[in-house]
């Protein structure tokens, strides 16, 4: 199954039902609905899906934004957070994505899980690699510097996590929802790309999947953290599927197939017609570069 991701369109458009409406006219029959939903669109959202026009695969956490917030906003409540009224919030909204996913009719709901608190190595890291030093002795020293950090740090945050998945997951499981636990672009978010596996056996459920984001484990390539391919082979017994865009080197994501540094021939072997595999594009995109990616993508993927 393609799909489309809203954060494309939404921002945009005022009525939820044109916004699908553009992007079942691109020729989708699915959309994601990502995290830059306002209440304003839910309307129709729901006259769209009720008629008929188009389905919805998935839903990316937290959707609908909370009254108030107008502008995309995943990270707006970690699972992480040390502030207990924040994590309050981060279930609370969670929540309501899983209502709302029930009224749509998706059967996914993206999750980012939160991060460690230090300081921002993926940025430093960037800038190094834009000025071509990713071999020089300053750089090495900061990923060392980096892991070492998120190693020290990382034992109360992910335990934070793990208890509010654990909270939110009868929910899931109540309402057949699977939640995808996506991988992140930032060395502070959770979880590290070495501890995946390890989070996926102490998650042992049906409705708990990885969920691969091929923009952000591409950036962890670039920074010389994984072997995307690799850690995709690594998690794919428990594979939902994918969020699809393509990274101008070194860590402009959300570009469209075929114009970055992913290779999507590499990662095919893993790719399965029940995955769910939902193109996430910048906004900037025009309508030819969309139509472009998807076709590169579903040359080398399969049209299915």
């Amino acid at each position: 199954m393609f799909s489309l991701s809203t954060c494309w369109n939404s921002g945009r458009h005022t009525d939820g039902r044109a916004m699908l409406r553009e992007i079942r006219d691109l020729g989708f029959g699915h959309a994601e609905l990502s995290h830059g939903i306002r209440v304003s669109l839910l309307p129709g959202i729901v006259e769209a899906v009720d008629a008929g026009e188009i389905k919805i695969s998935s839903l990316h956490n937290f959707c609908p934004l909370p009254m108030g917030v107008t502008h995309p906003a995943p990270n707006l409540y970690q699972f992480s957070d040390e502030r207990p009224r924040q994590r309050e919030l981060a279930l609370k909204h969670t929540l309501k994505t899983f209502e709302f996913a029930s009224r749509v009719g998706a059967s996914l709901v993206v999750l980012h899980l939160g991060s460690i608190p230090m300081k921002d190595y993926t940025g430093r890291l960037c800038d190094l690699l834009e000025r071509g030093q990713n071999h020089s002795p300053k750089y090495q020293k900061l990923c060392a510097e980096a892991e070492q950090a998120r190693e020290a740090k990382k034992e109360k945050p992910v335990a934070r996590v793990y208890e509010l998945l654990r909270q939110i997951l009868p929910e899931a499981e109540r309402r057949g929802l699977t939640l995808g636990c996506e991988n992140r672009q930032a060395l502070e978010e959770i979880p590290l790309e070495s501890d995946f596996e390890f989070f996926l056996r102490d998650f042992d459920s049906p409705h708990v999947a990885y969920w691969h984001d091929c923009g952000h484990a591409q950036i962890k390539e670039h920074l010389g953290f994984i072997h995307h391919a690799m850690h995709l082979e690594s998690l794919a017994p428990r594979l939902a599927g994918f969020h699809v865009h393509d990274v101008l080197y070194p860590a402009g994501d959300h570009a469209a197939p075929g114009d970055g540094t992913v290779n999507f021939a590499a990662l095919k072997p893993f790719v399965k017609p029940e995955h769910i595999k939902v193109f996430e594009l910048g906004p900037a995109l025009p309508v030819e570069a969309v139509q472009r990616g998807v076709a590169h993508v579903k040359a080398i993927w399969g049209a299915e």
